[in-house]
Formats: structure tokens, sequence, C-alpha cells
């Protein structure tokens, strides 16, 4: 294998890593305190009030099933594209609050007191994006669970 592979094999295993750490660490404050996540969901005005709470129960089940997904690298590609649209949803959210001059915590990690909705936060989940993008389109990882397939193993 060339360096640049290495490099590359690299880049995409850190990316699926730190893509599945972010969802999976985003998830423990949400599933301890839904009610907590369903008001910071209310915050956005997005949600009709009957879909608040089962979204709120929903979203960071689906986050920790991606995030211990991604980290073992299981069902990679499928996880990535969950990560990677649930992302560009989060930016659309994010983005929504700037455009109505919300001043709202986005409830990413925690569920009170967190980070406030600002242009930080979007490009923070901008660079989350481009990881997901890289795990998703990136070369099979023979790190992950999915790459040992079909080798005799």
């Amino acid at each position: 294998m060339s360096a640049r592979g290495t490099w590359r094999d690299l880049i995409v295993v850190a990316s699926r890593w730190a893509v599945g750490v972010v969802f999976l660490v985003a998830s423990i404050d949400k599933l301890a305190h839904p009610g907590a996540f369903a008001q910071n969901i209310a915050n956005y005005r997005l949600i009709p009030l009957v879909l608040l709470h089962p979204f709120a129960w929903l979203l960071p089940v689906v986050e920790a099933v991606v995030g211990l997904a991604l980290i073992v690298g299981w069902q990679r590609r499928g996880a990535a594209l969950l990560a990677t649209i649930m992302t560009a949803v989060f930016i659309a959210a994010i983005a929504s609050a700037l455009a109505r001059d919300l001043d709202i915590s986005c409830g990413c990690f925690h569920t009170t007191g967190g980070h406030a909705v600002g242009r930080d936060l979007l490009v923070r989940d901008l660079l989350l994006l481009g990881a997901a993008l890289v795990a998703v389109l990136g070369p099979p990882d023979r790190l992950a669970l999915d790459g040992r397939r079909g080798r005799g193993r």
C-alpha cells in the first residue's frame, strides 16, 4: 500500500471515529433528560407539537446507534449517511434559528445551559458534515467491522 493510500485510510478512520464519538456523546444527556430536550427542540419552532415528544425520544436513540455503529465500523456507510443527513438537518435548523434571530441554546450536548445558537455552531456543524461525508465516501476501512468481511477471518 502506498503512503498516499495509508493517509487516506487514516483520514477515513479518524473521520468515522470523530463523527461517531460526537453523535454518541451528544445522545447521552438527551437520553437522560428527554423532557428538557423536548423543550430545546420546541425552542426552534420547527416541529409540530404532536411530534415533539416522539422526536425528542427518537433522535437521541438514533444518534446513539449511529455513533456506536461508526465507532465500531458496523454498517459504516449507512451509519455515516444517516449522520450526514442528520447533520444537514441540524445545519438547516441552526440556519433557520439564526435567520429568525432566535436567542436559544442548541440542545446539542446539554439540555440545560448548552451552547447558544450562533455562527460558530454553524461552522462546527459544517466541519462535522465534512467528516461525515468523508466517512460515507471514503474507501473501505480495514479497522471497521465491515472491513473484515470476506477475508476469511
